[in-house]
C-alpha cells in the first residue's frame, strides 16, 4: 500500500461498485427495470477492469480483493435485494432465505475463485460466475417489465430459479470463460458477418435477446456436463463390447 494503487482499473471497479449500490437504491424505490439496467452496466465494467489491468500490466493483490468485494455488492446483494422486493417478499421468511442464499453462494463463489487462481485452467470457470447469475436475474426482470409491465411477480418459478442459480454458483459445473478468445486476431468473414447479425437482433429486441443469452449461458454448463457424462458412458460401452 505504501507504493500506492493502480488508478485506471480501480476506477472501473469503483464505478462497478457505485452502480451496484445505486441499483439497490432504485430497487428500494420500486424502479426494478432501472435497477436491472444498472446491474448490466456493472457487468460491463467488471469485464473491463480486469482486461485493462492485464493490458496495462497493472494487476495487484489489492485490485483483486477490491474487485471481489465490489462484485459481491453489484452481483450478489443488488440482485438479491431486487428479486426479493420484486417477488420473493410474498413468500415471507422463505423469500428471505432464498434471497440470502443467493448472496451467500455468491460470496462463497468469489472466495473459491480467488484461491483457485492459477489452479483451475483459465479457459473454464468452476461453477457459474456471479455476474452470469446476476445477469439471469436482472434480464428476467427486464423481460417481465417489457412483456407484462411494471409491478411484482410472485410466481413460484422465481424462488426455484434463485435457488438453482445459487447452487450452480457453488457447484463444480464447468463453464466456458471466453478468456482465451483473441478479439484482435483475424477471423473468418462469416464469423464477422454472424456477429453483426446477432448485434442487429439484440438492438431490435434487447430485452428478449439479453435474457436468452444469459439463460443460454447458465444452461450451457449443465448441458456440457451431461454431454461429457453421456460420451464417457458410450465410450465405456464401446470398449466393453470389443472382443
Amino acid at each position: 500500500m505504501k507504493k500506492g494503487v493502480y488508478l485506471l482499473p480501480n476506477l472501473f471497479t469503483s464505478a462497478n461498485l457505485f452502480f451496484g449500490f445505486y441499483s439497490i437504491i432504485l430497487s428500494i424505490r420500486g424502479s426494478f427495470a432501472q435497477a436491472s439496467f444498472f446491474v448490466l452496466i456493472s457487468i460491463v465494467l467488471d469485464s473491463l477492469d480486469g482486461r485493462i489491468a492485464r493490458m496495462t500490466n497493472s494487476m495487484s493483490k489489492f485490485g483483486t480483493e477490491y474487485d471481489s468485494l465490489s462484485d459481491l455488492v453489484a452481483f450478489g446483494v443488488a440482485p438479491a435485494v431486487m428479486v426479493y422486493l420484486w417477488s420473493l417478499s410474498h413468500y415471507g421468511k422463505w423469500g428471505v432465505v432464498a434471497s440470502f442464499l443467493f448472496v451467500l453462494c455468491g460470496a462463497l463463489r468469489l472466495a473459491r475463485f480467488n484461491i483457485q487462481i492459477g489452479i483451475v485452467e483459465s479457459k473454464v470457470f468452476n461453477g457459474l460466475a456471479i455476474p452470469a447469475a446476476a445477469a439471469v436475474v436482472v434480464t428476467g426482470i427486464l423481460l417481465y417489465d417489457y412483456l407484462v409491465g411494471k409491478g411484482s411477480f410472485p410466481h413460484v418459478l422465481i424462488p426455484v430459479a434463485v435457488v438453482v442459480l445459487s447452487f450452480l454458483m457453488v457447484s463444480n459445473v464447468k463453464y466456458y470463460s471466453f478468456k482465451d478468445l483473441n478479439y484482435f486476431a483475424r477471423k473468418p468473414f462469416m464469423s464477422f458477418f454472424l456477429i453483426v447479425i446477432v448485434l442487429l437482433i439484440i438492438v431490435a429486441e434487447p430485452q428478449i435477446m439479453v435474457f436468452i443469452f444469459a439463460l443460454t449461458y447458465c444452461l450451457s454448463g449443465p448441458v456440457w456436463m451431461l454431454f461429457r457424462i453421456l460420451r464417457r458412458y458410450l465410450d465405456s460401452r464401446m470398449q466393453a463390447s470389443k472382443p
